[in-house]
């Protein structure tokens, strides 16, 4: 049979339309009749064509991966990027066919991805995938870990907020959207590495610069904390670390990684709650602060958050290097946006921020 053939009877399969007799032994092209429907056009036959490529090179650099490591076997520098462009790259290739060939739109899936950018039938894989990241990107085995690692971050971030003049209530804001950002960053994973970068490592992914800045941050904060406790278990952990990696002692890298980026910030909160009232949507905009600082802080300046747009091809490669705007070609052929549009994209983020919230008051509850 043609190698075309073939295609337009997979597709037939692909599609749900039913198999003449015999297509359980050979595949046989389907043959148009007034109740079936018309043949794939050449724009489906290539999205499917695409999708399948894109699903075996995902099965492939995931097999690659899984037998270095079995194996023992030494890995190449950044080995999660291959993996990671794989799997945004088979998300890319399903939504541009369900694009094409809506039919193909399944079941919900168990990570909440919107099911038009994700078949629920590889979901296997991406488990796989998630399983090969944590072993990559396993803490050295000098990082120092906290047994309350979900409440450190919380009370870390109600702590840096009240120092910097929040009352109570704002302040618990800015414990639960530190929590946000943890998840965000590292899946609620403590001092972990990356296996994307060489520069980002440990619970709050900070960079060498970015540790030090925060460090001399927290020292000029650290006068106005009021929390005896919280100073106390602060010295407790400096001892601790000593001269290791800072990044890698959980509760000082949350600690300096919120006060480099975001105790500033945390002042703005009572009218981000009032412009964002979702407590997701207020943890998406602390994490655009990780990812676009300098727009997401125009963008509060302006007015109008929601409606502040973007255009700079260099900052949406920044969004679509952190899996907004990334999947198919419609999505990535978007030359501007604004943060309402930029908000709403970041669905990849949601599963997290629901764990995060679902942690925050479950420490509440117990407190």
């Amino acid at each position: 049979m043609r190698r075309r053939e073939v295609i337009k009877a997979f597709a037939a399969i692909a599609a749900g339309w039913p198999l003449p007799a015999g297509a359980q032994t050979q595949l046989v092209p389907l043959r148009t009749s007034p109740t079936q429907p018309t043949a794939l056009t050449q724009a489906q036959l290539d999205a499917l064509e695409a999708y399948n490529k894109a699903l075996n090179q995902f099965k492939s650099i995931l097999s690659e991966r899984r037998t270095q490591i079995s194996s023992h076997r030494s890995l190449p520098n950044l080995p999660g990027q291959a993996l990671y462009l794989a799997r945004v790259n088979v998300m890319s290739a399903y939504k541009d066919l369900t694009d094409a060939l809506p039919s193909k739109i399944g079941r919900n899936n168990k990570f909440g991805i919107p099911p038009a950018y994700f078949d629920a039938g590889i979901e296997p894989l991406v488990e796989e995938y998630r399983k090969l990241f944590a072993i990559m990107e396993a803490p050295p085995a000098s990082a120092q870990n906290a047994d309350s690692l979900f409440s450190d971050v919380v009370d870390l971030g109600i702590a840096i907020a009240r120092a910097k003049g929040l009352d109570a209530t704002n302040a618990e804001v800015a414990g639960r959207i530190s929590l946000g950002l943890f998840f965000a960053e590292t899946d609620g994973k403590q001092n972990v590495g990356n296996a994307r970068s060489n520069t980002y490592k440990g619970s709050l992914q900070a960079g060498p610069s970015e540790d030090r800045t925060g460090q001399k941050k927290w020292a000029a904060i650290k006068k106005s904390i009021k929390s005896p406790g919280l100073i106390a278990r602060d010295e407790r952990e400096e001892a601790r670390v000593g001269n290791l990696d800072h990044r890698f002692n959980h509760w000082i890298a949350v600690r300096d990684g919120l006060a480099n980026a975001h105790a500033d910030l945390f002042l703005q909160i009572p009218a981000i709650v009032r412009t964002l009232p979702d407590p997701i949507d207020q943890m998406k905009l602390f994490e655009l602060i990780q990812i676009i600082p300098t727009p997401t802080r125009a963008a509060l300046r302006s007015g109008s958050f929601t409606d502040y747009r973007i255009s700079e091809p260099r900052i949406m490669g920044y969004l679509r290097n952190n899996s907004i705007f990334a999947f198919g070609r419609v999505d990535r052929a978007k030359t501007s946006a604004t943060f309402g549009e930029i908000l709403d994209a970041m669905w990849l983020f949601n599963h997290k921020f629901e764990r995060a919230l679902f942690e925050f008051n479950q420490i509440r509850a117990q407190q």
